[in-house]
């Protein structure tokens, strides 16, 4: 900030309260606790030394953890927004979250979340959110960019794929920080139900990401939003996390594009709709150094060369620094192009008005009080050269209105003025060209235009501004001819305002009534704030345009409270830095309007307020000149270039300055320029005063604060401090920096009244303040090194080394300007830059849809090039499918997504590779691809589709470069076979295994094998048939052996990469990406069915029975063998002789029925006895159970006898027992 920095309020520590009595209470802790120790000394020594000595390294190991390897911090000074990635489910709350948090930072509330949001949330950070849908493209694209990851749970359905998806993606692309947030928590009704959830869903995350990993939970939703308290507390955590950087990006530069803008020719795109496009990318850049030319990758398009790279400033700028707690809501900045915020934008080829939506244009006019002008610009119906031709303005209280044709446009200094007349004899404006006497006087008061008096340092620090583009060098001119207009109209107002009694001036509503002098000076708006302000009527104009500049946002409510405590004079150089800007717009008018024609009654009397303009503009210059002399400015030239660069901040894209009111004392203090003065005006140089004002103008005077002789010699005495001179043994005594500190404020309130003194006074305490820091700084070091060096370790050191090294590299180029530094080191980080890039399909512009991130990869100087690749590859444990070679895969290695098909292969013991049909199951495998160059260690993971969601788990394998060349030969086994056709012993002829002689001689020596394990060796080829050949064998070969030759055919890895182009797919199917499908879906779709091999068919096994020959027994061993053992088994007789045979008997018919009628005879016999068998077999069965009943009866009989004996016994030995008893006590 330029001019004078308001003190900030000190701050004062609570006496009363819940606060200052936790702290009294703290105070009286500590002391009884020293008090206890000072008594008791033993109880508070070591009790035992192996539980101390496990403390001890417990706290070691725990503080050992902590340490990563120290890398060199290479983050700017002013770092890119962290991008913060919120992922979930579809329907899990996402964008409300980005919603409540961005509403929690920036007070603003955002409709449809498109594209990259940036916001300030901050003093030093500022953030970008972005939305991951459900498109594991977009996933793999924003896990390689994001330095936070927000993970939406819902925890009334628990984990979903996507999660585990996601998580797995960021352990391959390097591990960001990640926060869990679980939503939906009112869903819960039960309490219990609700803890077990959340402990369960906790420690399932923490398994995933690491032990102790932060676990958000949004209880529930008020009016469709979270609720406050708990949005706020992740913000706070979001504000204050640290990153640690990831290798991947902190070693390539990449932009997050925020817009895009397509720079083709229209007349081109219509007559060619189907041409390549040239298009423009913005955003943050982050990473490293991005060289001009260089080649990108863009994931989802391919790989483009970058036409032009230039920086802009920053559209959602840091705050500057200042000693406060809070951001003021004018520096709550929101910037997402995308989605329709963000104001204003500038860019090198045009001006971009972006505004709110509908529904947040209310919100949006309190917060951010430029919208009024945007929308005006927006919604203008007429021409600015219409406009500019039919308004007026009134300068000064009480002057008459102004309008195009009143004032002639001033010429450059060093040619003739014009000078507009109406010629009333040709009925026409004239433009008439001036030169007179009065160029001396007009010129002498035109060489004041950088800095000639108070009222014009607002508009000039501007114009310094802007002399270093020379694109605007000519409007710089034009305005110095304008603050040689603005003496003069001055001038001559000061006289006529108190005889203009006819126009009462209209008084612009004031909060304090009370300021009688800011009253006075409030005059008619030089410029209205919208459109209906310019269309009005005149008399409507006068009447209501201070109440329009009275509510025009120009000025937030931190603004307003420095007006009112700022003093008057303040308030007259703001009020007269206003009125500048009238005549800005004034002269502008005139150059619009300048050919058009007015009625000749209003130009005959708009001229009468230039009599006697250069007399009253020399008095009013003679005046001011009497004031004290700046002779600085005269000797050493102009004071105000050194603030060139803090007015350059303060203005917006070239368009539109900030007025700043506390410009007002330092604008005084060089406001007066004395190059050109009265030779009349006598100055005493005998004063004290007149001395001191020219002291450091000579070489003995204080140019700078570092090359003055006493300010050096102060800044010995406080590096050194006391010293006494050895020689003449006096003790120097060295000033403290309190001292001076005290005296320079002893000065500020004595001199408190002379701005310009006061100033000087500003600067010293800065100076001080600087001194006393570097001095503090010092000590600090000093002591650092004399009691931390004992205890330091190699770790410290090895951070030591890093952060000088991290000091060197930012001091390098630490005073070298934005330009310079990007010629030699490139763009750096936390640059807003612009990328032209050309040839790019016009399907990148057509289908743009902003819910879809756009990533700009740099790449190394050979990682553009395309070649083999040597991974180690692993199937992922969740897949549910192995993988086959030669079967397409989607790999996701550095920036890009490819396709590829890969070659799977193991390493032998002996170092050969061998080609493997599918992947291990629960081991590592070598992958051949052919693929972009990318560095080695650079991790990938693979998919088979990234079309659509699947149902199962979609990441098919992660794995590591290994090697970037074509080393190793992968090989598959392949089995010749040969039949021998001659056998001599161990020697064989075989046929069938190869064709030719040449090809047999290339085999000689080599070992073959028969089937049944015999081992061979190839000797040499014969003759006929070709291809047969002479081999030895262990053993004897049979004519039905098979020899086989086992050998090693090197495979060839197939060259293809296919870039995924997902985003160049229209609007709704960008998740539809299809590739190169694989033999299986091929067939699948195309309905084609493998014919069988006959000999692979299950048949059914038909087995013959078996006859086996008869057991032979010699008869010798025979008669040896026991009769048990002998066969028994008797020989089959042979054939009965003819002769032996018995002849067949022919009976006579009387013997017929003699044997008939014993037949009958038999049968009927055989049927009674049957029957009488039947009958007795009956009674003998009645009988029997008869003789059962007699038997129960009889054995009842015995029972109840033996009852009744038992029962008469039992009676007796009772009696017995009974009388014995009785006895007893007679006997003693």
């Amino acid at each position: 900030m330029d001019g004078k920095v308001k003190e900030q309020k000190r701050h004062q520590q609570k006496h009363s309260g819940p606060k200052a009595e936790r702290k009294k209470l703290k105070k009286q802790e500590g002391s009884t606790e020293e008090d206890g120790r000072k008594r008791n000394p033993k109880a508070f020594s070591v009790q035992s030394a192996v539980r101390m000595a496990k403390t001890f390294h417990r706290s070691q190991d725990i503080k050992t953890k902590k340490h990563h390897i120290p890398h060199v911090d290479r983050t700017p000074l002013e770092p890119p927004p962290i991008v913060i990635v919120v992922v979930g489910p579809p329907k899990v709350g996402k964008s409300t979250l980005i919603r409540c948090l961005i509403k929690n930072f920036t007070r603003q509330k955002l409709g449809d979340i498109c594209g990259p949001v940036t916001i300030v949330s901050g003093k030093k950070r500022r953030l970008t959110f972005m939305e991951c849908n459900n498109d594991i493209n977009t996933m793999i694209d924003l896990a390689k960019v994001a330095d936070l990851v927000l993970m939406l749970i819902d925890a009334s359905f628990g984990f979903e794929m996507e999660t585990f998806e996601f998580l797995n993606i960021c352990q391959v692309h390097g591990f960001p920080r990640i926060m869990g947030v679980l939503t939906h928590l009112d869903s819960f009704k039960n309490n219990k139900t609700l803890r077990k959830t959340k402990k369960n869903l906790k420690h399932r995350f923490w398994t995933e990401v690491y032990q102790g990993a932060k676990l958000f939970y949004l209880s529930g939703m008020v009016y469709g939003e979270y609720q406050i308290q708990e949005v706020k507390n992740l913000g706070r955590f979001i504000s204050v996390m640290k990153f640690r950087p990831l290798v991947w990006q902190t070693s390539h530069p990449y932009v997050l594009v925020d817009r895009m803008e397509d720079l083709t020719d229209p007349e081109r795109v219509r007559t060619e709709p189907k041409c390549d496009r040239t298009v423009s990318l913005y955003g943050y850049l982050r990473g490293t150094h991005l060289k001009n030319k260089g080649q990108v990758h863009i994931p989802g398009v391919g790989d483009f060369q970058v036409a032009d790279v230039n920086f802009l400033p920053d559209p959602c700028a840091l705050p500057e620094a200042q000693k406060k707690r809070a951001l003021n809501e004018k520096e709550r900045l929101l910037y997402a192009p995308m989605a329709g915020i963000g104001g204003v934008v500038y860019d090198k080829d045009a001006v971009y008005i972006d505004l709110p939506a509908s529904h947040v244009n209310q919100q949006q006019e309190e917060v951010r009080p430029t919208t009024e002008l945007v929308q005006s610009l927006i919604d203008t119906h007429a021409t600015l050269d219409a406009k500019m031709a039919a308004s007026k303005v009134s300068l000064f209280s009480g002057s008459a209105t102004l309008d195009s044709t009143d004032v002639g446009e001033q010429s450059r200094e060093q040619g003739p003025q014009e000078e507009c007349v109406w010629d009333p004899k040709t009925q026409r404006k004239r433009r008439k060209v001036v030169f007179t006497d009065k160029e001396e006087d007009v010129s002498g008061s035109s060489g004041d235009d950088d800095d000639g008096d108070d009222d014009d340092d607002d508009d000039n620090s501007d114009i310094d501004s802007e002399d270093g583009d020379q694109e605007e060098q000519e409007e710089d001119e034009d305005e110095d001819n304008l603050s040689t207009f603005l003496k003069d109209t001055r001038a001559e107002a000061a006289e006529t305002e108190k005889t203009v009694t006819d126009a009462p001036p209209a008084k612009k509503p004031k909060l304090e009534e009370g300021k009688k002098r800011r009253e006075e000076s409030v005059e008619v708006p030089a410029f209205a704030d919208s459109e209906d302000d310019l269309e009005m009527s005149e008399e409507e104009s006068e009447e209501e345009g201070e109440n329009v500049r009275a509510d025009s946002g120009h000025c937030s409510e931190e603004d307003e409270e420095e007006r009112e405590d700022e003093e008057d004079d303040t308030e007259e150089s703001e009020d007269e830095s206003m009125e500048e800007d009238a005549a800005v717009a004034t002269v502008k008018k005139q150059a619009a309007s300048e050919e058009e024609k007015e009625e000749e009654e209003e130009e005959q009397g708009s001229l009468r307020w230039k009599e006697g303009l250069q007399q009253k503009a020399s008095e009013a210059f003679l005046r001011q000149q009497k004031a004290a002399p700046n002779l600085r400015k005269l000797v050493y030239g102009s004071v105000v270039e050194a603030d060139d660069s803090d007015d350059e901040d303060q203005e917006l894209g070239g368009l539109f300055r900030v007025s700043r009111p506390q410009n007002g004392k330092k604008s005084r203090a060089n406001g007066l320029d004395s190059s050109r003065f009265d030779p009349d005006t006598s100055h005493n140089w005998d004063l004290e005063e007149m001395l001191n004002s020219i002291r450091d103008c000579f070489v003995t005077g204080k140019w700078e604060e570092d090359q003055d002789a006493a300010t050096l010699l102060k800044e010995d005495e406080e590096l050194y401090g006391d010293f006494e001179d050895l020689e003449t043994g006096k003790v120097h005594k060295g000033h403290t920096g309190e001292q001076d500190h005290a005296e320079q404020n002893n000065e500020n309130d004595e001199d408190d009244e002379d701005n310009a003194e006061s100033l000087v006074k500003v600067d010293d305490d800065e100076v001080q303040k600087k001194k006393r820091l570097e001095k503090k700084q010092r000590l600090k070091e000093r002591f650092n090194a004399e009691y931390d060096d004992e205890d330091a370790t190699y770790f410290d050191d090895l951070k030591e080394e890093m952060q000088k090294q991290a000091e060197l590299n930012r001091a390098e180029f630490a005073d070298v300007d934005d330009e310079t530094r990007v010629q030699y080191e490139g763009f750096r980080p936390g640059m807003y830059v612009r990328l032209e890039i050309s040839s790019l399909p016009c399907e990148f512009v057509t289908n743009f849809d902003p819910h879809y991130p756009i990533i700009l990869g740099g790449l190394g100087s050979s990682e553009g090039n395309v070649g083999y690749l040597q991974m180690r590859l692993k199937k992922h444990r969740w897949y549910h499918r192995i993988l086959k070679t030669r079967d397409p895969l989607i790999l996701s290695l550095g920036w890009r997504r490819f396709q590829t098909i890969p070659l799977y292969h193991i390493e032998d013991h002996n170092g050969r590779h061998r080609l493997l049909k599918y992947t291990p199951q629960h081991m590592h495998c070598g992958a051949s691809i052919w693929g972009p160059v990318t560095p080695q260690g650079t991790g990938f993971l693979a998919v088979q589709s990234v079309a659509g969601t699947k149902a199962n788990f979609r990441i098919a394998a992660t794995g590591v470069v290994l090697d970037l060349d074509k080393s190793v030969t992968i090989v598959k086994k392949l089995k010749l076979i040969g039949y021998p056709y001659k056998i001599f012993k161990n020697t064989s002829f075989v046929k069938g295994m190869f064709n030719s002689v040449l090809e047999v001689a290339k085999f000689e020596g080599a070992s073959v094998r028969t089937v049944s394990g015999v081992r061979g060796q190839i000797k040499k080829a014969l003759s006929t048939p070709p291809g047969a050949y002479r081999a030895t064998f262990e053993d004897r070969l049979l004519m039905s052996d098979v020899v086989f030759l086992r050998s090693w055919y090197p495979v060839s890895v197939p060259q293809l990469y296919n870039p995924v182009t997902s985003l160049l797919l229209p609007a709704g199917q960008k998740d539809s990406w299809a590739g190169m499908r694989t033999l299986g879906q091929l067939k699948h779709d195309l309905g084609i069915r493998n014919k069988p091999n006959t000999d692979s068919l299950y048949k059914p096994v038909v087995r013959a029975p078996r006859h086996f020959n008869r057991l032979h027994i010699p008869k010798e061993l025979q008669k040896a063998l026991p009769f048990k053992s002998k066969p028994k088994q008797q020989q089959a007789k042979g054939k009965t002789p003819r002769d032996l045979q018995r002849p067949s008997v022919i009976r006579e018919p009387h013997e017929k029925k003699v044997a008939a009628l014993l037949l009958a005879l038999s049968t009927v016999h055989n049927h009674k006895r049957k029957k009488a068998h039947t009958a007795q077999h009956a009674k003998h069965k009645e009988f029997l159970q008869q003789k059962e009943k007699l038997e129960e009866a009889k054995l009842k009989r015995q029972k109840e006898a033996r009852k009744k004996l038992y029962r008469i016994q039992g009676q007796v030995d009772k009696k017995k027992s009974r009388s014995s008893l009785k006895g007893a006590p007679q006997d003693d």
